[in-house]
């Protein structure tokens, strides 16, 4: 019950804590991660995040989330997201969010070459609502 609310709905907020958890995966499965990101002088905060509701998830459903890396700038990146009832495929929720660079005193810095290669490499659109 820690997700959901007193009505066993999935509290609004928790939508984009998944989708933190699944773009960490997301790098993890290209072969990176925030923590060696973080070792190398940078990080990624977001600085937008949008979100469509289309049908609530309740307690105990079980919610697959699609994720997908749509833009790759020099400074920033952008994720959209893709939530399904993983039984149905029944649309929850869209989301996006954009990252920015920055270096640890908190300004903004640009991508590092390598690092922008290959997430260039792993762009890719989400299907056609």
């Amino acid at each position: 019950y820690s997700e959901t609310d007193k009505m066993g709905v999935v509290y609004y907020a928790n939508y984009l804590v998944w989708c933190e958890v699944s773009r960490t995966e997301s790098i993890r499965q290209q072969g990176d991660s925030y923590r060696e990101w973080e070792e190398q002088g940078f990080a990624l905060a977001v600085s937008d995040a949008r979100i469509r509701y289309h049908r609530s998830a309740r307690y105990d459903d079980l919610v697959r989330i699609d994720t997908y890396l749509t833009e790759v700038q020099s400074r920033s990146v952008t994720y959209e997201y893709r939530m399904t009832l993983a039984a149905s495929g029944e649309l929850l929720v869209t989301a996006a969010t954009s990252l920015i660079a920055i270096a640890p005193n908190g300004r903004p810095i640009r991508l590092p070459a390598a690092i922008r290669e290959r997430l260039n490499g792993m762009r890719e659109a989400p299907p056609a609502r």
